[in-house]
């Protein structure tokens, strides 16, 4: 039943090929370099990771600083990345209705011990990063673009992570091009590149154990990432967990504290090699997908569908909306969650509400961010996803808004 059954994913990931898989001669990291148009971008085993690496070479740059501020919605392995470089995490509020930092509340949250800001570039919309630049600048700290969900989203003509001091990338599952993990760390100035290499070789250890097991789940990937296999290694997990009344592991927020720091392997850098050929047909491929869906969604009453803001090209691993009420998001997702559509939430808590991140996550009022977890869902962006399984989407959605 599981070969058979049609399983979406939720997120638009490059699929791999077999010829991928063979051995070559690793060249990853000078293709992402001319792509991206940035000097010796560091490959690290993941985004998180390179967020780990970054934090850690910035404070010892700037040891007297130690806070960070990030968004109180995103992904949990930030609040945990930022515990492991020993560091303080500060919470920032969204703006109403946005996905960007509430700007008068980050310039308040912002003063001398400020280390790093991290504008984070959610759903792989370009968010505004020169709004933090000048709040850093005037209190002396770096910025860090988080663009973990934004691999080939351009702002003013040029790769996200370069508006700021700093910026990564994350090659996990259904973030573009995957090498089940992995992730890239680049600087517009040499004094940081050179301060990121540095504490590269002081956090990250060997592991054969862990280059193994991402070796064997890249390979899972490239034999079961597509509609086909899917039920099995996703679908019905997800059922699974939402039957349990868990939809932190449903999404698979449900991290544990451990952070993985070991060398990106170069049989992995191999197949990034063999895959970047494809990818930025890819990127455009996604990206005329989505943007040729969103009038559609738009249409539907009280819907908010997060779009390109003015003078950027994001890239689209899935489509972001907001619904009118809570009430309906859930309504919603009772439908489509299980449907195999590839319809999902991104994260399900602001950060203080994970139980798990209670030791490390200030209790703090985010009225914002609370509202925009429960108001939010997701639409897959993957070639897989046809026109009338889209239109069945609306269609549900039309007819849970009208009640």
């Amino acid at each position: 039943m599981s070969r058979m059954r049609r399983e979406l994913p939720p997120t638009a990931g490059l699929p791999l090929r077999l010829p991928d898989l063979l051995p070559r001669r690793a060249r990853f990291a000078a293709q992402l370099a001319g792509w991206l148009g940035v000097a010796q971008p560091q490959l690290e085993c993941s985004g998180t990771a390179a967020m780990v690496v970054a934090l850690h070479a910035m404070h010892r740059l700037r040891p007297q600083r130690d806070e960070v501020v990030v968004p109180a919605w995103t992904c949990p392995l930030v609040a945990l990345a930022i515990h492991r470089a020993g560091l303080k995490l500060k919470l920032c509020d969204l703006a109403p209705g946005s996905i960007d930092m509430d700007a008068a509340q980050l310039r308040a949250l912002c003063g001398p011990r400020t280390l790093a800001i991290v504008p984070t570039h959610l759903a792989g919309r370009v968010v505004d990063v020169p709004a933090a630049m000048a709040i850093a600048r005037g209190c002396g700290a770096y910025v860090l673009e988080d663009a973990a969900q934004a691999l080939g989203a351009r702002s003013g003509g040029a790769s996200v992570g370069l508006q700021g001091d700093a910026g990564f990338f994350s090659l996990a599952v259904g973030k573009g091009l995957t090498l089940y993990e992995g992730g890239v760390l680049i600087a517009r100035d040499a004094v940081l590149r050179e301060a990121f290499m540095a504490s590269r070789r002081e956090v990250i250890r060997s592991s054969l154990r862990w280059s193994l097991q991402r070796a064997a789940e890249l390979l899972g990937y490239a034999v079961a990432y597509r509609p086909s296999l899917l039920y099995a290694v996703y679908g019905k997990p997800l059922r699974e967990a939402l039957a349990e009344g868990d939809p932190v592991a449903a999404v698979g927020d449900d991290f544990g504290p451990d952070i993985p720091l070991h060398p990106l392997g170069r049989w992995r850098q191999g197949v990034g090699t063999a895959a970047f050929a494809r990818l930025p047909a890819f990127l455009d491929f996604t990206r005329k997908q989505a943007l040729s869906r969103l009038d559609a969604l738009r249409a539907l009453p009280g819907v908010t569908v997060f779009d390109d803001a003015p003078g950027t090209q994001g890239a689209w691993p899935f489509l972001l909306l907001t619904l009118p009420t809570a009430a309906a998001r859930d309504a919603a997702l009772g439908t489509l969650w299980t449907a195999g559509l590839g319809v999902s939430r991104l994260f399900i808590h602001a950060l203080p509400d994970y139980g798990y991140l209670r030791d490390i996550v200030p209790a703090t009022e985010l009225p914002n961010a609370r509202d925009f977890a429960a108001r939010s869902l997701t639409i897959g962006n993957s070639p897989w996803l046809r026109g009338d399984e889209f239109a069945r989407i609306v269609d549900t959605l039309r007819r849970t808004l009208r009640g």
